[in-house]
């Protein structure tokens, strides 16, 4: 069997996915088209494993407890765009940019439930070459759930690597990458990223620091084919 066959079958919307989203809009930049397949053939859900919180530090308007409930009603929204529904989601609600903090077997053991409870075989987590604290703390907790779950197959999806690395396509050629067509899904995807609109300065006013996704970056996810790859 070739070793990218897993990932061939888990792109092909035959067999139901779990992805692995450290942040709201990572599972839509990464897996968007990839959701868009699963949840109208096979099925996919996803874990959100911090509460998005730490976008806006400097609002007094949007605390981190008022933001983390936006960031989730955004993140149901844009599953809603691409196919799913509440059922696909949990929400883990750890500290954003603090994940690296909460003990590893408490978040093994989340995650361990909600996957077996799922009974799916393929899971989708943040390239280690993503250089968010949080990416690779999730990417470090799918290494260790190989060991504990060896029967499940884990694919690699960046987001940040693939936007801010120039040199992303050389230094992730040796993990022979498969590509998405997402054509049939951009619409979606699209609505699904704008869905999130904390995240586009569309939401907090009273923090000019606060974090807001590039152009090129939408641009790029929105119109581009998904990229992913057997976790190395």
């Amino acid at each position: 069997m070739s070793p990218n066959a897993p990932l061939a079958k888990a792109l092909s919307g035959r067999a139901k996915i779990v992805v692995l989203a450290p942040h709201p809009d990572d599972e839509t930049l990464g897996c968007g088209g990839l959701l868009a397949r699963a949840f109208a053939e096979a099925g996919a859900h996803v874990i959100c494993l911090t509460d998005g919180s730490a976008s806006h530090p400097g609002s007094r308007a949007w605390p981190p407890a008022r933001l983390a409930e936006t960031r989730r009603a955004e993140l149901a929204a844009a599953l809603d765009f691409l196919g799913g529904g509440a059922a696909d989601l949990t929400w883990l609600s750890h500290p954003d940019s603090r994940l690296h903090e909460v003990p590893a077997d408490t978040l093994l053991t989340e995650l361990t439930e909600v996957i077996d409870a799922q009974a799916a075989r393929h899971i989708f987590v943040p390239a280690r070459e993503d250089k968010h604290c949080d990416h690779q703390t999730t990417a470090s907790l799918a290494d260790s759930l190989r060991v504990q779950r060896p029967c499940l197959h884990f694919h690699s999806y960046p987001v940040w690597s693939r936007f801010d690395d120039p040199n992303f396509t050389a230094n992730t050629a040796g993990y022979a990458p498969l590509r998405l067509d997402t054509a049939a899904y951009r619409d979606a995807k699209s609505a699904a990223i704008h869905a999130h609109r904390s995240q586009l300065g569309q939401t907090v006013k009273d923090d000019p620091e606060g974090f807001v996704l590039p152009e090129a970056m939408i641009d790029l996810f929105a119109q581009q084919d998904e990229i992913f790859w057997r976790m190395p």
